[in-house]
């Protein structure tokens, strides 16, 4: 495989970002925060609208009661989410107060500047696979599409910073393999990289634990690539002790509250009741569990403890799929469906506004896939990469559950490939002309 299209950049030029992006890009979504009073979450359901699981754990954490309780009142110790995002949280509640419209306004920021960030990644990314056109016209593409700015500025969870640090690890693969580089340095897989990717994939772990599906595919390309194979396996293997150091905290947290070994998230048996066991379409929940502290489940969640209760969803969920297995094909069909063309909102007061938003989501979905395609037919360094990240990335969602905003991290994908489709269309007459160019015999020489 070569190691840059012919239209990389010249000798020299580097693949930083213009910095206005990265500003305009942050003052635009700031602006829409303040302007647009997302800051001020409806206080519906005590609330739960501002950050649902991951909101209520920070609440939790923010007032005493430890790493718990992600649904309604005092249920225990959780491992529901990962805990990256949730102590962010808890740190602004104790600065600017608990579901305090100060607190959302701090965490949207933070969220804006996570989005904003990703314009220099996206920027390298295709400016080492592609060319500077394609560069420049996606970082302002992130920076300008509300499409790609809405979950910093509306939703008070990881989206923005698993985005952004999944895309910066991908900028990290790309100069390890030397992509786009037209003088490549003697040792682009430097032990210092390898520490850094090792360290990356612990955050990302900690953020959104279903990316890591994707790291065996990543951490393979860039060893493909390595010109000393066995001093690249001897740092790869210390890049693997990096990353268990980062997530060794909260999997030892885990084993003294509960007792048993929960790498990332004890909620899998749950969600995949709720998706796909008794009752269920396709569609996903608000909430896995009632709102309501003196609901029945609720009461059976906290007396059972968190493990015990999602070990019997669980083994429910296994026991209808067993007894439905064509059930449970139709809903992954469909859930493989709503991933990439959005999932319908049936509340919609208005036919045409559902219309219009789903066509926008599709719209990308087929533009990034068209584009990855023509990517991997010329042949673009790294196609094949991206190619692992829109079939590995959405697994989990096709099998237990699906929203909008899980699609967001192949999203800086998607705005490049897009990008690359259209800048690679040419008007027919040209394309005409290219082909009776190449069809035509030589002219003959003049004596």
């Amino acid at each position: 495989m070569p190691t840059a299209p012919a239209n990389a950049l010249d000798a020299g030029e580097d693949f930083c970002a213009p910095r206005l992006i990265f500003w305009i890009a942050l003052v635009l979504r700031i602006l829409v925060i303040t302007v647009g009073h997302t800051y001020r979450i409806r206080p519906l359901q005590d609330h739960f609208q501002f950050g649902w699981e991951m909101g209520r754990v920070a609440r939790a954490l923010s007032t005493g009661y430890g790493y718990a309780d992600p649904f309604v009142g005092h249920t225990g110790p959780t491992a529901w989410v990962p805990p990256l995002y949730p102590l962010l949280m808890a740190t602004v509640f104790k600065i600017a107060g608990v579901y305090t419209a100060a607190s959302a306004w701090i965490l949207l920021a933070i969220n804006s500047v996570f989005s904003a960030a990703i314009v220099p990644a996206i920027y390298e990314i295709a400016a080492r696979c592609y060319n500077r056109k394609v560069a420049i016209w996606s970082a302002w593409l992130w920076a300008l599409y509300p499409a790609f700015l809405q979950y910093a500025v509306h939703w008070v969870w990881e989206m923005s910073l698993t985005t952004m640090l999944f895309s910066f690890t991908l900028v990290l693969a790309l100069r390890m393999r030397g992509i786009g580089e037209t003088d490549p340095s003697s040792d682009p897989q430097s032990a210092s990289r390898w520490l850094l990717f090792g360290f990356l994939w612990g955050l990302i772990a900690l953020s959104n634990s279903s990316l890591l599906l994707f790291l065996p595919a990543c951490g393979l390309w860039i060893l493909f690539g390595a010109s000393r194979k066995s001093i690249a396996v001897a740092r790869a293997a210390l890049a693997s002790l990096v990353f268990l150091a980062v997530i060794a905290p909260w999997i030892y947290r885990n084993w003294t509250v509960f007792h048993v070994f929960i790498p990332m998230r004890s909620n899998l048996g749950a969600e995949f009741c709720v998706g796909s066991g008794p009752g269920s379409n396709g569609f996903p929940v608000v909430a896995t569990l009632p709102l309501v502290e003196r609901d029945p489940k609720i009461m059976r969640y906290k007396a059972l403890g968190e493990i015990a209760w999602v070990h019997k969803q669980g083994a429910k969920a296994k026991a209808y799929i067993a007894a439905h297995k064509a059930h449970f094909a139709r809903i992954t069909l469909k859930r493989i469906y709503f991933f990439w063309v959005s999932v319908p909102h049936p509340d919609e007061r208005s036919p045409w506004a559902e219309f219009l938003r789903e066509l926008n989501y599709c719209f990308l979905s087929i533009t990034g896939c068209l584009g990855l395609l023509l990517s991997l037919r010329n042949r673009i360094p790294a196609a094949w990469l991206f190619a692992w990240a829109f079939v590995l990335l959405p697994l989990t969602y096709y099998f237990v559950t699906v929203n909008a905003r899980f699609r967001h991290p192949l999203e800086p994908l998607i705005a490049i490939l897009t990008v690359y489709l259209f800048q690679s269309a040419r008007p027919r007459r040209q394309v005409v002309t290219s082909r009776i160019t190449s069809h035509s015999p030589p002219s003959p020489r003049l004596a």
